[in-house]
């Protein structure tokens, strides 16, 4: 049976750094080749703007009066911009934009 080749201290160092080096750059390269683009900013209509407007107001005048931090609801529904607003309201408030 034949003798196993021996390797000295520093050679398995010098191997161990190496393959952390080339694992660090596999690793960069995989990163930034798998980061998202960047989304183009949405541009919101003027009847969304102006509901999320509105919204916003109701909500700092709820937080003046001290009743931030509960659920703030709206009644009032509005037939065509409400389904088209949806995704705008939804983005705003999650804090997408």
């Amino acid at each position: 049976m034949p003798k196993p080749i021996r390797m000295s201290r520093r050679a398995w160092v010098a191997a161990w750094a190496v393959l952390c080096a080339a694992c660090l750059a596999a690793t960069a390269k995989l990163n930034a080749s798998s980061a998202p683009d960047p989304q183009p900013e949405k541009s919101v209509s003027a009847e969304c703007a102006e509901r999320i407007a509105d919204i916003e107001t109701q909500l700092a005048k709820a937080k003046q009066e001290g009743k931030g931090d509960g659920v703030l609801a709206f009644s009032q529904v509005q037939v065509g911009t409400e389904a088209d607003c949806r995704d705008d309201l939804r983005n705003h408030f999650r804090g997408d934009q």
